[in-house]
């Protein structure tokens, strides 16, 4: 079995309890995931907490699609990936239409269509296979 934590949403204030992390780390746990939503991104938690710690996994809990593109999410999670030793976990979602609607200003569309595309658009570029330039 393996263990983690989500550190939730920071709100106004980030929080990241790195003493509690560390904790964690020391006892075993597997990964700490970090969250989104209302001003906070979880790529920047994450990354704070990789280069505070040295064992512990870390994901994102969740990226959201329409905040990013597909490739630049791909770049992100390989140069955490890479500069952490392995240890960076991405997570995607959807979102909702509220956050999408609402603070990105595009329709949301058909969600399940959309991760399909933008998972395999990743899977290229993790394979370095992509042609560059061609997709939306």
């Amino acid at each position: 079995m393996k263990l983690g934590f989500l550190l939730g949403y920071s709100g106004k204030q980030i929080h990241i309890p790195l003493d509690l992390i560390k904790t964690a780390e020391s006892m075993g746990y597997d990964s700490v995931w970090t969250a989104e939503a209302y001003g906070n991104d979880a790529v920047t938690s994450a990354s704070w907490v990789l280069a505070n710690t040295s064992k512990i996994r870390v994901g994102t809990a969740i990226m959201q699609m329409p905040a990013r593109t597909p490739a630049m999410c791909a770049m992100t999670a390989m140069s955490l990936d890479q500069l952490s030793g392995g240890r960076f976990i991405v997570g995607l979602g959807a979102s909702g239409p509220q956050v999408v609607e609402g603070w990105h200003g595009v329709p949301y569309g058909k969600p399940v269509t959309r991760t399909k595309e933008y998972i395999q658009i990743m899977r290229e570029i993790f394979k370095r296979e992509g042609t560059g330039g061609t997709r939306r």
